[in-house]
């Protein structure tokens, strides 16, 4: 069963290659201030995520320009963009905040769809009220950290809240017409291969039973950073680490499990180099994304 990748879905809604800009609205989270926690999920960065993203102290218009600048270096003929509020928790903050920042994104000529990525837990009614009203304007996707479905890996990761939070958001996001993707992370700790699937399959039974709402996952391969709480961790309790043949094969059993309209938005990942600890691996993206394309598609999963 063939499965989409984003590009393809992209290319068949606007006829051309869309390019994701990663956009830093200045947010905190409430495992970072202590409403939750202090120190954040255990694999979190000091960029809470946004390793990639342009400074908050610029405009989100300047960001856009600054960050499309860099994407036309690599291709010049790249028009259409998607303006993707990546760091920290961004629906976390006052929805007057939140909405003269979105509204400046979404507004954009050259934006064309609005990505957030944030917390099951951080969507009150007023602020999905607002991403209802700007997915009248271009469609409105929200990013959500699921990560795992299951209760030990949620308490060693710190994720601070229950499942059923998730169920629940990804129900109100799609009642409302907002498309979803779900960040899974493989090589969780003391998480056997059926334990992936279990949450793979439970993200899967929550999609909509048409195309009417973009439905996507992103699999993403866990990643030991410098200056993480999960360096330190992994230093004192080493664990198993995928290799990049494991981690084919389970990424390919994941696809499997999905139903044709669920969108592949990512199915691999990379960390900065300086702090990657590991895997080493997956520091050669090329070898990495090769490997990848080529497994699956002699699967005919791609």
């Amino acid at each position: 069963m063939k499965h989409f990748t984003v590009n393809e879905y992209l290319r068949s809604e606007y006829g051309e290659k869309v390019y994701r800009l990663s956009i830093n609205g200045g947010m905190s989270c409430p495992n970072r201030d202590g409403t939750l926690g202090t120190g954040g999920c255990i694999f979190c960065s000091a960029g809470g995520s946004g390793d990639f993203a342009t400074s908050a102290k610029l405009s989100i218009t300047d960001q856009i320009e600054s960050a499309k600048e860099r994407v036309i270096k690599k291709a010049p003929k790249c028009r259409k963009f998607i303006a993707y509020f990546q760091a920290y928790t961004n629906t976390y903050g006052n929805v007057d905040y939140l909405k003269k920042l979105f509204t400046e994104a979404i507004n954009h000529p050259d934006i064309v769809i609005l990505s957030i990525a944030t917390r099951p837990d951080c969507l009150p009614t007023e602020v999905l009220d607002l991403l209802e009203e700007l997915n009248q304007i271009k469609p409105v996707w929200v990013e959500l950290g699921l990560q795992s479905i299951h209760e030990k890996s949620a308490k060693w990761m710190r994720r601070g809240y229950d499942t059923s939070i998730y169920d629940e958001a990804v129900r109100n996001l799609i009642s409302r017409g907002i498309g979803v993707i779900t960040h899974l992370i493989l090589g969780l700790p003391n998480e056997s291969n059926e334990d992936i699937y279990e949450s793979v399959r439970h993200v899967a039974s929550l999609a909509p039973n048409d195309n009417s709402v973009m439905y996507g996952v992103k699999l993403q391969l866990l990643h030991i950073l410098k200056g993480t709480d999960l360096a330190t961790y992994y230093d004192e309790n080493p664990f198993h680490i995928y290799s990049l043949e494991e981690y084919v094969s389970l990424v390919g059993d994941c696809i499997d499990i999905l139903p044709e309209n669920v969108i592949l938005h990512r199915i691999t990942g990379d960390g900065p180099k300086s702090l990657l600890i590991e895997p080493k691996w997956s520091a050669n993206k090329k070898l990495v994304l090769n490997t990848m394309n080529k497994a699956l598609h002699d699967r005919g999963l791609v």
